[in-house]
């Protein structure tokens, strides 16, 4: 009898770690630069993101963390991953970085060139992946919004962008195309050729509806 009831409390004991470790949200991390760091402002993406939650009764299921500092470039995010990143033990972390990297190689002349773009990138993805986390990438979406190709960085951002896909692809991290879909969006609604005013307030940054075409995005990879 004694023995049976003490198997009937582990059986109990053991339901209810499994219960309690499923109940667990899902961690998200937004790394990346000014554009992240807005993101949990009113009206930003992942503000955005958590109230998308709330309206489908979800919210409680993903604890998103906003993990952006303005300026930063790939390195900058290696250089902090341990501290911002590991060390909270997230599940899923999202890569939203490049545009500093290309844009301050023109207005500062203090870019990261291409190989060390990858190289940075490449690590990134290997020490979150060695502790088993969820990796999700981002191609930089805009600097410049004009879609006839004459914004000074869109050889670069488009370079830069490829490199992204490669480096996913051959990691198997899933693919937020920004570029891909900013360039589509601004095909169909800047007939007038805007560099800015579409989906960023300067050329750069996210409008509110780049906010939400944003969150839109990252909803469909980040929610299963």
């Amino acid at each position: 009898m004694k023995t049976s009831f003490k198997t009937l409390l582990l059986v109990l004991l053991s339901l209810s770690m499994f219960s309690l470790k499923q109940d667990k949200p899902t961690k998200v991390i937004f790394f990346g630069d000014s554009i992240t760091q807005a993101g949990v402002n009113p009206g930003g993406y992942i503000t955005k993101m958590k109230e998308m939650l709330e309206k489908q009764g979800i919210k409680d299921k993903y604890q998103l963390i906003g993990a952006g500092i303005g300026g930063n470039k790939v390195y900058d995010l290696y250089l902090r991953m341990e501290d911002d990143v590991l060390s909270q033990k997230p599940d899923v972390v999202v890569i939203y970085v490049g545009v500093n990297d290309v844009w301050h190689k023109a207005s500062y002349g203090t870019g990261t060139d291409a190989d060390k773009f990858g190289n940075f990138y490449t690590a990134l993805i290997k020490k979150m992946q060695s502790q088993g986390i969820k990796v999700i990438c981002c191609t930089p979406a805009a600097i410049g919004e004009r879609t006839d190709n004459s914004n000074q960085q869109d050889g670069d951002l488009n370079h830069y962008s490829n490199i992204i896909r490669t480096i996913s692809a051959k990691f198997d991290c899933p693919l937020i195309d920004l570029r891909k879909e900013f360039i589509g969006y601004n095909l169909k609604n800047n007939p007038t050729n805007k560099e800015s005013g579409i989906l960023t307030t300067d050329r750069v940054h996210l409008n509110e509806i780049g906010n939400q075409f944003v969150a839109d995005l990252m909803m469909k990879a980040v929610v299963k």
